[in-house]
């Protein structure tokens, strides 16, 4: 299915359905590895159904632990043609492990990923002590204990990673080891041997 058909198809919502969520796409625009707007005139302010609805959830579990506070969505649907940008843009580099293989396909172009932060009452970021998209070892959620008992990471830094992970947890997303902002709804090859891929 291509990008441009997507508000049409029953199975996808769009972000702004979803109450108390803020959005900010950093693949519109240049904040973002590629420093450059990679979806122009594509919409993908979307999410599968089933992604949405689990957002939903996560809000509500927000709402409940820290008033105020609100997820912020830095990516959503990436259609696939912009998935094979990126790989491109990083072949050689050996930092591939931030970026689905094209050829497996990444669950973000199933509108089944999502790629979020946390705000404040103020709509600050919450202090995660990498950036989005950092493609460091400082972003490895598996390696917070090291980080935090060498000094990397402070305590904050890391309270902050377990408050997003709880509350996408509630909403039935699973993180990954070296991303701390993203979150896969459903096993990822279930998703891609079921779900519709957006081109």
């Amino acid at each position: 299915m291509r990008c441009e058909d997507i508000a049409t198809h029953p199975d996808f919502r769009a972000l702004s359905s979803i109450s108390g969520v803020a959005v900010d796409l950093r693949y519109v625009g240049p904040r973002n590895f590629v420093g450059r707007d990679l979806y122009g005139e594509l919409d993908c302010a979307w999410l599968h159904r089933l992604a949405a609805e689990g957002l939903g959830r996560s809000v509500s579990e927000l709402t409940k632990l820290a008033p105020g506070y609100r997820i912020l969505v830095l990516d959503a649907l990436r259609p696939h043609r912009v998935q094979v940008e990126l790989w491109e843009f990083l072949d050689g580099t050996g930092l591939r492990q931030y970026v689905a293989d094209p050829a497996r396909g990444s669950i973000h172009s199933f509108g089944m990923a999502l790629d979020v932060t946390i705000i404040d009452a103020n709509g600050d970021e919450l202090d995660m002590g990498s950036g989005f998209d950092e493609m460091d070892e400082l972003s490895h959620p598996k390696l917070e204990a090291e980080h935090l008992a060498s000094g990397a990471l402070t305590p904050t830094q890391v309270t902050n990673r377990e408050l997003l992970r709880r509350v996408m947890a509630a909403g039935g997303f699973n993180g990954v080891d070296n991303e701390w902002w993203h979150f896969d709804m459903l096993d990822r090859s279930v998703v891609r041997q079921t779900f519709v891929r957006v081109d």
